[in-house]
């Protein structure tokens, strides 16, 4: 919205709807039907005020009654409410939990959750760990906050990066999602806005949604990457969150990486707006066609930004370390946190993730050329049996985020492939309400032969879906995910 304000007006809504004549079914709900779009791509955040009736109706050269009656089909759907002194303001309805757990049955396809298997390099260091395991274990076996020389391999990586770290400044954690539920819980009040991507990683929406807080989406685009950054000033003016959460790198599902000056600009405005800033690196470094930008937080002043990362895409979704790096007080203060839910990740795990990201250039040189490789195998494979479907050529991360032919449903894709031993996720779980079913997230993590027979599976369900009879199994050979 053009608006600086929490209040939506009536021109700049009606120009956003656009004329009611031109869109399908009644003129009140396709108007609730627009507004509930327009908060999906986040162009009306949770907490923007709507026009009154009467401005409303003036504008769209319609009658009162039919924006009240929108306006209703908006509050009993959950996409709006009344508040006392405010009108009639958006709100975001819980998703219905659409994500799945992982599959460890060997009959499964599992392209729910982007998880390759395990680097070359992990075992050997575990064997390394081992012969080191006698020396820590002569000691307590705990570790706050992380072992120092893990902390230390950590903290001269984000310096080889561009990002100059001390290892004060970094805390160990059992994963990146462990470390992101850290800085959430710890530092979110209940009733406080979170911006995020949109679409975005769904463990970061249900961790907002398990604290309290409320997610303000903010629209991405692989095609437009660094339109966000506009989009999200405006959101921060109008919506006030406390944290933002955010994945310049290959954003999980959609693949959009802000270019150097877009972060700089971004990572600014927050900042002055006083928005702290949460940034999963995950999938930062599979960049497959381009190479490395400046980290997103460079240039700013530590405090700013709360950095978290983790070896499970690089090496291995097994090993459970991740960490975050941020202002070495704010680290304390975090790890003190941590502390008082479990007094240490694995040491095992540790001395192996250290030797781990001391190689971490090796590793990651494999997992780019192993990546590259499937992503083809998944591009061709989608183009040749499914034609209608979009498919974006991701430059870098572990899937592709798959626009779906108009009338399309992820959530009937999804439904009618899982008996047939093919899990994925559904778009909606991308995203707040009921947004993305015209989406669908496919990984190019499994070998090549699975994702052939992933897709030709696909392709059977979408054409029984359209028009034949079901689908009653996959040829394929079993694989242990």
């Amino acid at each position: 919205m053009p608006s600086a304000s929490d209040q939506s007006t009536a021109a700049e809504l009606a120009g956003l709807v656009g004329p009611l004549g031109n869109l399908p079914g009644p003129r009140y709900a396709a108007l609730a039907r627009r507004v509930r779009e327009l908060a999906a791509l986040g162009q009306l955040p949770p907490g923007t005020r709507l026009p009154a009736e009467r401005d409303l109706a003036a504008a769209l050269a319609v009658s009162r009654v039919t924006v009240a009656s929108a306006y209703r089909l908006l509050r009993e759907e959950g996409h709006a409410s009344t508040r006392h002194g405010a009108g009639t303001v958006v709100e975001a309805p819980a998703a219905d939990p659409v994500w799945t757990t992982p599959s460890t049955d060997p009959a499964i396809l599992e392209l729910a959750h982007a998880a390759p298997e395990a680097a070359p390099q992990l075992v050997p260091a575990y064997r390394e760990a081992l012969d080191r395991l006698p020396v820590v274990a002569a000691g307590h076996g705990y570790a706050p906050g992380g072992l120092p020389e893990l902390r230390s391999a950590i903290a001269d990586r984000y310096t080889a990066r561009g990002l100059p770290t001390d290892p004060e400044q970094v805390v160990v954690t059992a994963g990146t999602g462990d470390a992101t539920a850290l800085v959430i819980e710890t530092l979110l009040q209940p009733g406080d806005r979170v911006l995020v991507e949109h679409p975005t990683y769904p463990g970061a929406l249900a961790l907002v949604t398990a604290a309290g807080g409320r997610c303000v989406p903010v629209a991405v685009d692989a095609g437009d990457p660094d339109a966000v950054v506009g989009a999200a000033s405006i959101a921060v003016r109008q919506s006030s969150p406390r944290i933002a959460f955010l994945m310049p790198d290959f954003s999980n599902p959609s693949g959009a990486r802000l270019s150097a000056a877009g972060r700089r600009r971004l990572a600014a405005t927050l900042w002055q707006q006083g928005v702290l800033t949460v940034v999963d690196e995950v999938a930062a470094e599979l960049y497959l066609d381009d190479g490395p930008l400046p980290p997103y937080a460079a240039g700013l002043p530590d405090a700013a930004t709360v950095t978290v990362g983790g070896l499970s895409k690089a090496v291995w979704g097994g090993l459970r370390v991740g960490w975050l790096r941020t202002d070495a007080a704010l680290a304390a203060s975090l790890g003190a946190a941590l502390g008082r839910r479990q007094l240490s990740v694995g040491l095992l795990d540790q001395l192996a993730a250290a030797v781990l990201v001391r190689d971490l250039d090796a590793v990651l040189e494999g997992r780019r050329a192993l990546l590259r490789e499937r992503r083809d195998v998944l591009l061709a494979e989608l183009a040749a049996r499914l034609p209608g479907w979009t498919a974006p050529r991701p430059r870098g991360g572990l899937s592709v985020w798959c626009a779906l032919p108009p009338g399309s449903s992820s959530a009937a894709l999804v439904a009618a492939a899982a008996p047939l031993g093919l899990v994925l996720a559904e778009g909606r779980a991308f995203g707040t309400g009921t947004a993305f079913d015209d989406h669908l997230r496919v990984p190019f993590t499994l070998p090549a032969a699975d994702l052939r027979t992933a897709v030709a599976g696909l392709a059977a369900v979408d054409a029984a879906l359209r028009s034949g009879p079901p689908v009653r199994s996959l040829a394929r050979p079993v694989t242990v995910v």
